[in-house]
């Protein structure tokens, strides 16, 4: 029983929750012909960020949480300044960027690229950066 209890806690602690950002739209130069790179197109990201929660989840006081307002502001205006031509490249450098920046353990991004193909919703990567990725 006390060895079943104790695993028990040390799964809880190295526990680790996740904060999410679904949806996020932003508008980039991104693109490898000649007609993309003189136009802004519509990008949708989801971001889903290991973080632990539990002193947030306790105190209610935003100093001991993931700001994701913070992080939404960050990749919005990142994505906006850049240029690339390929979506993975733009993945590869935010998540770059943001597990930088922020507290975050391991990130999983996903760049969708709405109206790229026809017949198609979106186009896009989808990558898993950070502890354990």
């Amino acid at each position: 029983m006390r060895a079943q209890s104790r695993a028990a806690r040390e799964r809880y602690a190295i526990a680790m929750d996740t904060v999410f950002i679904e949806g996020l739209e932003v508008e980039a130069v991104i693109g490898a012909y000649a007609w993309e790179r003189a136009i802004r197109q519509r990008l949708r990201l989801d971001l889903e960020m290991a973080y632990d929660c539990r002193a947030a989840g306790a105190s209610d006081a935003l100093a001991d949480a993931l700001d994701y307002h913070a992080v939404a502001t960050a990749a919005t205006a990142w994505v906006e300044a850049s240029r690339f031509e390929l979506l993975e490249a733009l993945a590869e450098q935010l998540a770059a960027k943001l597990l930088a920046e922020f507290p975050i353990r391991r990130l999983r991004l996903r760049v969708r690229k709405p109206g790229a193909v026809a017949n198609a919703a979106a186009v896009g990567v989808a990558i898993e950066r950070g502890a354990g990725a």
